[in-house]
């Protein structure tokens, strides 16, 4: 589906998004600039702006102050994007290289540090107490299962609950923070403010399961990483959990974790793809994308809920 179909109504808007990028990169020394223009010319999809911006679409749409929450998040989730690079020593994201594999990891760290307080500078516009509060909650939230994610590595003894919990804080609370953000901002009842939430945290949910799923499926030229890359980073997400639990003493997963080498990780790779686990995230991913558009019944009938909704359908049907 082309992007304008897909954002409806604020397609045109987000292009004000990409000019506070643009002037971020504006900045008085050559270096940085560089920097910033790799990080911030992407060729992101821009799918977290374009929730905060739908969802503002119910109240006061104030583009003066929606434009910096939506700007905000992107950056917020760039800046985890950048550290998690240094993380994983990955070389490449979206079939680009990386920050870290052109510059030293330190600079790379003070890159995200940088981007962090763009963010910080960017939701402070917003001139709304409460959702500077949330922006802040948030950020701790998505820290917390970064950590989770990396003191967790290479243990195979994790539940799906845990898996739950890990990506309800690095992926879904950033999601849940752009719509009920712009709930907040655009002057909406509790109630509504509340459905956004809960659709937000859904379709995050909804998303990031999807995401671990193309982890195993997806094309590797179009992903821009290797097959199995969560499983070489010490990573269990929904699918490689679902065969643990099938086969919980003995499968290609656990012994990949005990000794970790490409004959391994292909052997566990196979074994997730022929175990029916894909099928079942997949069962997984719809239920999430189930309840998110059953929140927003709450809402006035309009076309921007039609759009909030289709976008369910486009993230469960995604293949990068």
């Amino acid at each position: 589906m082309k992007t304008q179909a897909l954002y409806g109504s604020v397609q045109e808007d987000l292009a004000l998004v990409e000019q506070t990028f643009e002037s971020l990169k504006q900045v008085d020394y050559g270096p940085l600039g560089e920097i910033l223009e790799m990080v911030l010319s992407g060729g992101g999809k821009l799918l977290r702006p374009a929730l905060a911006l739908l969802s503002g679409r119910f109240g006061r749409y104030n583009l003066d102050l929606l434009v910096p929450l939506a700007a905000s998040v992107e950056l917020l989730h760039t800046a985890t994007l950048v550290h998690d690079d240094v993380i994983d020593t990955a070389t490449t994201r979206r079939g680009r290289p990386t920050v870290n594999s052109t510059f030293h990891n330190s600079t790379t760290v003070m890159l995200g540090d940088y981007l962090f307080a763009h963010a910080a500078n960017q939701v402070v516009k917003t001139e709304n107490l409460r959702v500077v509060r949330l922006f802040s909650d948030t950020l701790m939230i998505m820290a917390k299962g970064e950590i989770r994610q990396d003191l967790d590595a290479y243990d195979s003894r994790q539940t799906i609950r845990d898996y739950l919990q890990r990506i309800a804080g690095k992926t879904a609370s950033l999601f849940a923070t752009a719509c009920k953000g712009a709930a907040i901002v655009s002057g909406q009842p509790d109630e509504w403010t509340a459905a956004l939430r809960d659709y937000g945290y859904n379709f995050g949910m909804a998303f990031q399961v999807v995401d671990d799923i193309l982890d195993f499926t997806g094309d590797e030229a179009q992903m821009g990483k290797p097959v199995g890359s969560d499983l070489m980073q010490g990573t269990l997400t929904l699918p490689s959990l679902l065969l643990i639990d099938r086969s919980p003493k003995a499968n290609p997963v656990q012994k990949y974790f005990a000794r970790p080498g490409k004959e391994r990780l292909t052997q566990a790779v196979d074994a997730v793809l022929d175990s029916g686990a894909i099928q079942e995230s997949h069962e997984m991913a719809r239920d999430f994308a189930r309840r998110a558009v059953e929140a927003l019944a709450v809402l006035p009938d309009l076309s921007d809920r039609d759009t909030l909704r289709d976008l369910t359908d486009y993230i469960l049907d995604r293949r990068t």
